[in-house]
C-alpha cells in the first residue's frame, strides 16, 4: 500500500504535468490529435504552452505571425482558450481576415473531415486536410490576388 506522502507526490507530479509549460513545439502539436484536433491549427513557432485539468490553455509563440489558409490568419504572441474533445472555445489571440476586416476567431470545431472556424457571428468550414501539416509562421502577411485587390 502506498504511503500518503508518495500519493501526494504522485498527485503533485500529475498536476504539474497539466499545468507546467511544455516547452517543445512538437509536444503541443502532438497533443492536439488526442483531442481530435488537427496539429496544423497552431503554427510552428510555439515557445511553450500550459494546459490545466479543466482544459484551459495558454500557448506562447516566439513572435506574432501570419499564416495563409483559405483566409489570412494572424496569431498573437499569446493564445488562450478552452480545449475539449473536437473543439476549442473562448479563443483569444487569433484573428482571420475576412473581406477587408480582421475578425477574432472565437472557436474551432472538428466534424469528420472538416474544421469549422467561428469568426465573430460568422463561421467558415474548411477541409481538415488543410491542417494536417504544421504551418510555417511568417512575420509579414503574404498577399495573394484577392488581398492585392483589396489593398489597392
Amino acid at each position: 500500500m502506498a504511503s500518503p506522502i508518495s500519493l501526494y507526490l504522485l498527485l503533485l507530479t500529475l498536476l504539474s504535468f497539466f499545468t507546467a509549460g511544455h516547452g517543445s513545439t512538437s509536444d503541443v502539436h502532438d497533443l492536439l490529435p488526442s483531442y481530435n484536433l488537427p496539429k496544423g491549427i497552431i503554427p510552428d513557432n510555439v515557445k511553450s504552452y500550459t494546459l490545466s485539468s479543466t482544459g484551459d490553455f495558454t500557448i506562447e509563440l516566439e513572435s506574432t505571425c501570419y499564416v495563409h489558409f483559405d483566409e489570412l490568419v494572424y496569431y498573437d504572441k499569446t493564445i488562450t482558450g478552452k480545449l475539449s474533445y473536437g473543439a476549442v472555445r473562448g479563443i483569444s489571440g487569433i484573428q482571420a481576415k475576412m473581406l477587408f476586416l480582421w475578425l477574432p476567431v472565437t472557436g474551432i470545431e472538428v466534424d469528420g473531415n472538416s474544421v469549422q472556424f467561428f469568426v465573430g457571428s460568422l463561421s467558415k468550414t474548411l477541409p481538415a486536410q488543410q491542417f494536417q501539416d504544421i504551418p510555417v509562421c511568417k512575420r509579414k502577411p503574404l498577399l495573394r490576388g484577392a488581398d492585392l485587390i483589396g489593398s489597392v
